[in-house]
């Protein structure tokens, strides 16, 4: 069998993530390997909270394929950091061990041509600090990568905002032809090399009802227009469709991704759908990155009760593509 890892680095330390981790990785059917950028210390500290009982695998050589890696372990990349308790408040004292999980993980990925990684949430406020909108910006960035698009993924329906976590004030500027042929060309790319098919994408319109009152209105002069132009390159693409009926059942059936123009316009109906059924992937980058739809949590630490469904999802994901 062909040599093809799952990598994950956990991200925040003081989040749900190692928990939710745990409950993961018991699936026999999952093929491939999987390999963890963590703290050992921290692994341990949790797993005793946790009640957890599992071995853990060191791996030193960053050739991965000169390691051992063992199914019924932990395969786990250690990098230092030494908390004293399994969990603490969230702060910026972690970011340095953050920011070095994520440059392992890239070094990795590109020394061993790894194409599936995922990682854990990390706190916007604390790590990123207004310098990224968000961790598909940042890792955008880090590569040098200056196309992507971010995609909540449910096999039923996803969903895909042109604009990410930016201010609702700023959105109407970022609506444009080229934006928006940007996402659609990455939709669209994603659907034919993944789930073998033409993606069937309906856009949302930016005003209630696709109308303004104002004189200069999105919807006609902009997203209509685009979609107009998009339809010749045969792209399956239609609308701009009033947000406020898109997602009802007879409507959404119709499509394999809504195409929304902020966050919440298509985030919160995708998670009303779907809760935690559903995997936010990056697309436009040399490997297909996923982070579970869920936050740090920090309300939940330490009480073992959150729900592994989003990362499961994830790791079936890249496990059979």
């Amino acid at each position: 069998m062909k040599f093809n890892p799952i990598l994950i680095v956990a991200g925040e330390p003081n989040s749900v993530f190692l928990e939710i981790f745990f409950k993961s990785i018991n699936n026999k059917q999952i093929k491939n390997p999987i390999i963890l950028i963590a703290s050992l210390k921290l692994l341990e500290l949790q797993m005793s909270k946790l009640k957890v009982n599992k071995k853990v695998n060191i791996i030193v050589n960053k050739n991965l394929k000169q390691n051992k890696i063992f199914k019924n372990k932990i395969n786990l990349i250690n990098v230092n950091y030494s908390p004293k308790k399994p969990f603490e408040k969230i702060s910026s004292k972690s970011n340095n061990y953050i920011s070095n999980c994520f440059k392992l993980a890239f070094e990795i990925i590109k020394k061993n041509k790894i194409k599936k990684f995922i990682n854990g949430p990390i706190n916007k406020k604390t790590f990123l600090n207004k310098n990224y909108l968000g961790i598909t910006e940042y890792i955008s960035k880090k590569l040098k990568i200056k196309k992507t698009a971010m995609l909540i993924y449910n096999k039923e329906l996803s969903v895909s905002p042109l604009t990410t976590h930016l201010p609702l004030k700023y959105v109407a500027k970022k609506i444009n032809k080229k934006n928006i042929i940007e996402k659609v060309e990455l939709i669209d790319q994603f659907y034919k090399s993944k789930i073998k098919k033409r993606a069937k994408i309906a856009v949302v319109g930016l005003n209630p009802h696709c109308e303004s009152v104002d004189k200069f209105n999105e919807d006609e002069k902009i997203i209509y227009p685009t979609i107009k132009y998009l339809r010749k390159l045969n792209y399956k693409i239609s609308g701009p469709y009033p947000a406020d009926t898109i997602f009802l059942k007879n409507n959404r059936e119709k499509y394999d991704v809504i195409l929304g123009m902020y966050h919440d316009q298509v985030l919160t109906p995708i998670k009303t759908l779907f809760e935690y059924n559903a995997i936010n992937i990056t697309l436009g980058l040399p490997f297909v990155r996923i982070s579970p739809d869920h936050g740090p949590n920090e309300k939940m630490l330490g009480k073992n009760l959150s729900n592994p469904l989003s990362l499961i999802q994830a790791i079936k994901f890249l496990d059979k593509n």
